[in-house]
């Protein structure tokens, strides 16, 4: 599969050589003009679609800054929010191919404070009161979200306001007003980790899906098991082998007038600045490496990524994870063959939840007419808080990414429109 170059037109095929009508595709950008970027809903856009390996629309929309009425580039750097979740993800199960742990060994056993972990009963925070889990929790279920914990941005239990009381899981968090903050003083992963070992858990793991801090865990056991900090092995054994030259962390100084800024939709009023490139939380070292929500990246990175997914783990002959583990990542991992209205409790994620299910970091399709957007089942991907999402469809060998950048993710049912005008392009067999 080829590396796509910014602004290298050669890249780009015509969309008939790879069974697409241009025609069609051309109502993605249409679209998006009309309904999103020339009303002010959205600033700017970045959309991908290619299949077969080869680039058949790239279209970049509106602007990057709208402040400063910069035009949206190519080689714009997004916050991608929990798109760093798949990555995540991918580094652990590269460790699993190693024999370094299994699906089912107990978290404490790597987190010894995690062993005596208790389930919420009642009370507000200090003063909980908890019973013993009907199971430990193992590392499966931080993988799919069924572990019992939680984030600090849903505002639904008490367990939630114990999160934001200690301040768990807070890189990129909304602060007081609703903007988008950063915790200077956040704690790395490992006291993190050590202080959800002090809070309940939502329930017993593998009864219920709850979308949460799980990944970040992951993150920490990628240190435990590797040896190493988890910007350094993403670098190592991700974003190198894949060229993905502009994801990371942090973005730095000499990158930051490729910088996108970053809104929150308000109620009839024009979305609000949150996060500049001048002062942005992505600028600033931090201890805590969120493997849940914490990189940045750009269209060219990310699409050399989900292009390694959807040739079974291989990137220009580069092998990055086994094809049989890249196969039970993208299964659906809830009990019973359910979908997420039957398992999840929470009432936020980034994908719909009839007829979709969830593997290990990626949600899964399982029933497209359940779900009511043209797909088909083993269709697997994630989205991010700033409403980016991408999919990678096996079937028809399609990737679709898309990007931009309003909080929260839940505001416009774009990413089902997608699928609609993406799919719609496909031509006869």
């Amino acid at each position: 599969m080829k590396n796509l170059e910014t602004k290298n037109v050669q890249n780009i095929v015509t969309p008939e050589s790879v069974g697409l009508d241009s025609k069609v595709l051309n109502n993605i950008s249409s679209y998006l003009e009309e309904t999103y970027i020339n009303p002010g809903k959205l600033i700017g856009t970045i959309t991908l679609v290619a299949r077969n390996g080869e680039i058949a629309y790239l279209e970049s929309l509106g602007m990057m800054d709208r402040e400063k009425k910069r035009p949206m580039e190519e080689n714009a750097i997004f916050r991608i929010f929990s798109m760093t979740k798949p990555i995540t993800s991918i580094a652990l199960m590269q460790l699993y191919e190693k024999s370094l742990f299994r699906l089912d060994d107990p978290v404490h056993w790597y987190i010894p404070s995690w062993k005596n972990l208790r389930v919420y009963q009642s009370g507000i925070y200090p003063n909980f009161l908890t019973s013993r889990p009907n199971r430990h929790m193992t590392i499966r279920d931080l993988f799919s979200h069924m572990s019992g914990l939680t984030y600090h941005f849903m505002y639904r239990t008490n367990i939630d306001a114990a999160y934001r009381e200690l301040g768990v899981g807070t890189h990129g968090r909304f602060g007081e007003d609703g903007a988008l903050g950063h915790k200077a003083t956040t704690d790395g992963l490992e006291e993190m980790v050590e202080m959800i070992s002090t809070l309940p858990l939502e329930f017993s793991p593998g009864e219920q899906w709850n979308y949460s801090v799980s990944t970040d865990v992951l993150g920490h056991l990628v240190e435990i098991f590797s040896g190493m900090k988890l910007d350094k092995y993403f670098q190592k054994n991700i974003f190198e082998p894949l060229g993905m030259v502009d994801t990371s962390f942090t973005c730095p100084k000499e990158k930051l007038n490729r910088l996108t800024s970053c809104y929150e939709h308000k109620i009839k009023e024009d979305p609000k600045l949150v996060d500049s490139p001048k002062d942005s939380w992505t600028t600033k070292e931090s201890r805590f490496l969120s493997g849940g929500g914490g990189l940045v990246s750009t269209i060219s990175d990310y699409y050399n990524f989900a292009s390694m997914l959807l040739n079974q783990g291989e990137f220009n002959g580069i092998r990055i994870i086994g094809r049989k583990s890249l196969q039970m990542m993208a299964s659906n991992h809830l009990p019973g063959g359910q979908d997420l209205t039957e398992m999840s409790q929470s009432a936020f994620s980034e994908t719909p939840y009839k007829g979709i299910g969830f593997g290990l970091g990626f949600s899964v399709m399982l029933d497209p007419v359940k779900a009511q957007v043209l797909s088909d089942p083993g269709e697997f991907g994630w989205g991010g808080m700033a409403s980016t999402v991408f999919w990678v469809n096996p079937k028809e060998k399609m990737v679709v990414i898309f990007l931009t950048q309003l909080i929260p993710s839940a505001t416009y049912q774009i990413r089902r429109e997608l699928r609609t005008l993406s799919y719609s392009a496909l031509m006869p067999e």
